[in-house]
């Protein structure tokens, strides 16, 4: 895996983030060193440095790397909405050109990139463009994570159709077992394994413990990455 990954979800909440740390840590494992970025983000906070998303942060963290947050960010929106309505509040129109020149500059720092999108596949980033469009300009394989719950397997089954008409390569999914209500979670597994058409890279468990989460998540296959 030479320029990087991009990690998508069925929706918003799924554990992106969780994923997208964990893969940083197996990277690092392995001996690479590792850049991040979160293009866009809402729902961010005011400090004394500007407006600073704590996903961002996280992955800054997990990567060790002295990154500058606005190569890391360059999109950042107060308002926890939908980021292009976020943008729109704030009078900005998102341009996949300076996410681009963003990633360009991050590659040139790392051995590899993982980027991790803001809320489901086909998020819309302005107009006319969606997060989709952001991944095809980074041309990156692709990881799904897959919240099991109620649902999961139309919106999964969905998504993986949508990223193999982007034309993108779908490398793996991750199960997250985030909801206790959810019946019939083998099941679920299983029938997803049998569909999705790319490899389980890890199976979450269901953990209210951040920091144990992540260490599950930092035992992802990241060999399927590199075929």
């Amino acid at each position: 895996m030479t320029r990087g990954v991009f990690v998508t979800a069925i929706d918003t909440g799924a554990g992106k983030t969780v994923v997208s740390t964990g893969l940083v840590e197996a990277l690092r494992s392995a001996g690479k060193t590792v850049a991040v970025m979160k293009p866009v983000a809402s729902g961010c906070e005011r400090t004394v440095h500007g407006l600073r998303n704590e996903d961002a942060q996280r992955l800054i963290r997990a990567s060790g790397m002295p990154l500058p947050y606005s190569r890391v960010n360059p999109y950042a929106f107060e308002a926890p909405v939908a980021p292009h309505i976020a943008a729109q509040l704030q009078g900005v129109e998102m341009e996949i050109p300076v996410i681009e020149s963003a990633f360009a500059q991050l590659q040139k720092a790392a051995d590899t990139v993982v980027v991790e999108g803001v809320g489901g596949w086909l998020v819309p980033v302005n107009a006319t463009q969606t997060m989709a469009d952001v991944a095809q300009a980074l041309d990156l394989p692709v990881v799904l994570v897959v919240a099991l719950r109620l649902g999961c397997l139309n919106h999964a089954l969905l998504t993986a159709a949508a990223i193999r008409r982007s034309g993108l390569t779908l490398c793996g999914w991750v199960a997250n077992r985030l909801d206790s209500d959810c019946l019939q979670v083998e099941a679920n597994i299983a029938a997803l394994s049998e569909r999705l058409e790319a490899p389980l890279l890890s199976d979450l468990p269901r953990e209210t413990d951040e920091d144990a989460l992540r260490q599950c998540a930092g035992a992802i296959n990241i060999e399927v990455l590199s075929a």
